[in-house]
């Protein structure tokens, strides 16, 4: 089930409908049933695999709470890794490393190996394995108490809003609001924030996202027929599509959660306005940086020891944090990049980042930051290294090709639509400020959403990015 659906506003409407009417200790039965009906839309076998790591973390949980013993502690947690990730890499990793390892015998003369293992990606996978595997580390770290009721952790595992593709939240935050279950109905401010945080997640996906899909596609799937500008072109769409479609599914995250009572974490914030690389990774996809900073960079030691294993530690990270996006060397090129991206801003300024809000004279910086990174989402969209290298080619060289005059219109005015949204909200349109200002400038804003997003929904839609991770 996916958020731009006729089945999901019916599914969401008879969700709230349920949810407010049901007495409050019952309301995380519907929610829970509702998560599980959500994700068994798309496969009701996957549904196996969240009650798996349901109950292996919630009893690891409780285990590892009641003993004292360090060693027996670590051998929980231990356990909680093991089949988090096991069932995360087999599901995710088996066909890259035997299609990897295929082309390794091949090249050595020994011939391939049997490539017949294919299995089904579980949508979401990736985002519900990082937050069931956080709350066991905060346990082992004595950050947090188990809960007491698995419908409660059942109900934070599997909660809908988030659960195929983030924001990646934590036990310590998200799991006291599943607790809370006298939280009231959502009125005045928060229920205009909610229903604003979706109206704008609609406008990015629909209108922004979407709206340059078509031009992706066409020049990903043969870059060598087009000219070094429609290239370009396409490649800054790329940009364009990825932040409407990713930041789109948060604000409507964001927004459904508001109306149930809850509140998810931040996971964009002008991520296109940011200064530097490390800036950047504090804007986009929030989640994701800080649970890599908290579950791998400083266990590996973060910055606490020379220059050189700190390097090491970033890269590390992000090799790990592309991989994490998906089984290619693509995905690993690209962590990679943003990798040595990171290292060099420390060695030139010590990884500092620019504190306070974005001045018009730090254009410089900026646009040399989103240079860097749209260089880096080349390798992310294309399907393989050589059409990467094809692709970068074709623009260093001037190539010839063919020339999309609509295209390159069309992304220009997007992409100014894409600037005025980063300029104009922080992960979400404001609905509340401007509903007080102005009533009549609220409502023509929301006209203009409601006209924009009809205008560009005519035609197929097209999935969400991060659901294949």
């Amino acid at each position: 089930m996916v958020f731009n659906s006729v089945v999901f506003a019916v599914f969401l409407a008879t969700i709230l409908v349920v949810y407010w009417a049901t007495p409050a200790r019952y309301r995380n039965i519907i929610l829970l049933i509702g998560s599980y009906v959500f994700y068994g839309w798309w496969d009701y076998r996957f549904l196996s695999l969240l009650l798996i790591s349901t109950v292996v973390d919630f009893s690891v949980g409780r285990r590892m709470h009641r003993t004292e013993d360090e060693s027996q502690r670590r051998r929980w947690l231990l356990t909680s890794a093991a089949v988090n990730l096991g069932i995360l890499g087999f599901f995710k990793y088996s066909g890259f490393f035997v299609d990897s390892l295929s082309s390794l015998t091949s090249s050595l003369g020994l011939g391939e190996l049997s490539t017949a293992l294919r299995v089904v990606l579980p949508v979401g996978i990736s985002f519900y394995t990082f937050q069931t595997m956080s709350y066991t580390f905060d346990i082992y770290r004595r950050r947090i108490e188990p809960t007491r009721s698995i419908l409660d952790f059942g109900t934070y595992v599997a909660y809908f809003p988030q659960l195929v593709a983030g924001p990646i939240e934590r036990a310590q935050r998200l799991l006291p609001q599943v607790e809370n279950h006298d939280r009231p109905p959502p009125r005045g401010d928060r229920l205009v924030a909610g229903i604003g945080l979706i109206a704008a997640g609609f406008f990015k996906k629909v209108v922004l996202a979407d709206g340059v899909a078509g031009v992706v596609n066409t020049m990903f799937a043969d870059p060598g027929t087009y000219s070094w500008i429609s290239t370009a072109v396409g490649v800054l769409a790329f940009g364009i599509q990825i932040y409407g479609d990713f930041a789109g599914y948060t604000d409507i995250a964001r927004g459904v959660s508001k109306l149930l009572g809850i509140d998810l974490v931040l996971n964009f914030s002008e991520p296109y306005l940011a200064r530097n690389i490390t800036e950047f990774w504090r804007r986009w996809h929030i989640s994701l940086s800080d649970w890599l900073r908290d579950y791998l960079y400083i266990p590996l030691g973060g910055n606490r020891g020379s220059a050189l294993a700190t390097y090491r530690n970033l890269m590390i990270t992000m090799l790990l944090g592309g991989l994490w996006h998906g089984a290619s060397w693509n995905f690993v090129f690209w962590g990679g990049l943003h990798g040595l991206y990171l290292v060099a801003h420390r060695l030139a300024r010590g990884g500092t980042v620019d504190a306070g809000p974005v001045r018009w004279r730090q254009a410089p910086s900026i646009l040399v930051t989103f240079f860097f990174v749209t260089i880096a989402w080349v390798f992310f969209r294309a399907d393989t290294f050589e059409a990467s290298w094809q692709i970068l080619g074709n623009i260093l060289t001037l190539a010839d090709g063919v020339t999309i005059g609509e295209d390159v219109a069309l992304v220009a005015i997007l992409g100014l639509a894409t600037l005025f949204v980063d300029l104009t909200n922080r992960n979400g349109f404001d609905a509340v400020r401007l509903v007080r200002r102005s009533p009549a400038l609220a409502g023509a804003a929301a006209a203009v959403v409601v006209a924009a997003v009809v205008v560009f929904s005519g035609g197929t839609p097209e999935p969400f990015i991060y659901f294949q991770f």
